[in-house]
């Protein structure tokens, strides 16, 4: 028996979702990488370091495989209760909205799995986004059982960024993640909480205030002013902190709480950047402004 510990990554999710840029970053990580590797080798593979030191494994499988995906759940709870080896698991489930798959699929001329596997005819595009939601469809109980991260907006620079987060070297308990977004264009598919500030007094309506940001000294100065937003901030606070440590107790390590205003430029901004200090000295803090481009920031300790 090898008492040594192996730590495997398994990455799943839409195609074109990212899974590629996402290898490439954990092989820069140290990580052995396999791409599409079919579930029912999952274990054998597994099996083949048996007798070798503490590794880094990530796998990458997708609806390629469809026929298999249904047992993985089955497959994964065998390897996490195996006597031979030690193993731990993150599973990580990238997912986009439906148009960027689109976009993305259009912009490389490549055809979706799916598409391919039925013989699609008619319409290139009603075919592409029949076989996209034909994919989420598929992959929806492993969705489910995994850490999904939202690539629509994602440049790989970021992907990157929250995969060092979850399996890097330095990786803490919990990394906390605050997420400024406008409604208009739609709530953060990786948000596990999502907080509705539109309700809080508005600075776009301040001439002096609108072409400024959440960041901003005087946009800052005017919702600090305002009780009704002190009191949101506090129970948002309050909230946070009687259920991360619950969260983290279950094996979290990556929760986004997702902050939304009309436009996400003055209210959603100043939250995510007021609560990120407050928990700055607790947890891994990261800081994303949706809307705007700064990609990503770090807050606290690290």
């Amino acid at each position: 028996m090898n008492t040594t510990s192996l730590h495997l990554v398994l990455i799943t999710g839409m195609s074109g979702s990212g899974k590629s840029v996402a290898l490439a970053a954990l092989e820069d990580l140290g990580f052995y990488c396999v791409d599409n590797l079919p579930p029912e080798l999952l274990k054998p593979f597994m099996a083949l370091d048996q007798n070798q030191q503490a590794r880094r494994v990530a796998v990458a499988m997708d609806v390629r495989s469809a026929d298999s995906l249904p047992g993985l759940p089955g497959r994964l709870q065998d390897l996490r209760e195996s006597q031979d080896r030690p193993v731990s698991i993150t599973s990580i489930f990238l997912d986009a909205t439906t148009d960027t798959l689109v976009r993305r699929f259009s912009e490389t001329r490549r055809a979706h799995p799916l598409s391919v596997a039925r013989g699609a005819t008619g319409d290139p595009q009603s075919a592409l986004i029949e076989a996209i939601e034909r994919e989420r469809e598929l992959l929806a109980e492993l969705r489910e059982q995994s850490l999904v991260l939202d690539t629509s907006l994602a440049r790989p620079t970021l992907l990157r960024q929250q995969l060092q987060d979850l399996v890097g070297p330095q990786a803490r308990p919990l990394t906390l993640v605050f997420e400024s977004f406008a409604f208009k264009r739609g709530i953060p598919m990786d948000a596990d909480f999502v907080f509705d500030v539109r309700m809080l007094p508005n600075p776009h309506y301040e001439p002096d205030l609108k072409p400024l940001t959440g960041r901003d000294p005087p946009v800052a100065d005017y919702l600090r002013s305002r009780d009704e937003v002190k009191r949101m901030q506090e129970q948002i606070t309050g909230f946070l902190e009687a259920w991360l440590p619950s969260m983290v107790r279950d094996h979290r390590s990556y929760v986004t709480v997702g902050l939304g205003c009309t436009g996400g430029q003055h209210r959603s901004v100043y939250l995510a950047e007021e609560l990120a200090r407050h928990f700055q000295d607790q947890w891994t803090v990261r800081v994303r402004h949706r809307e705007s481009d700064q990609w990503p920031r770090s807050s606290g300790r690290r």
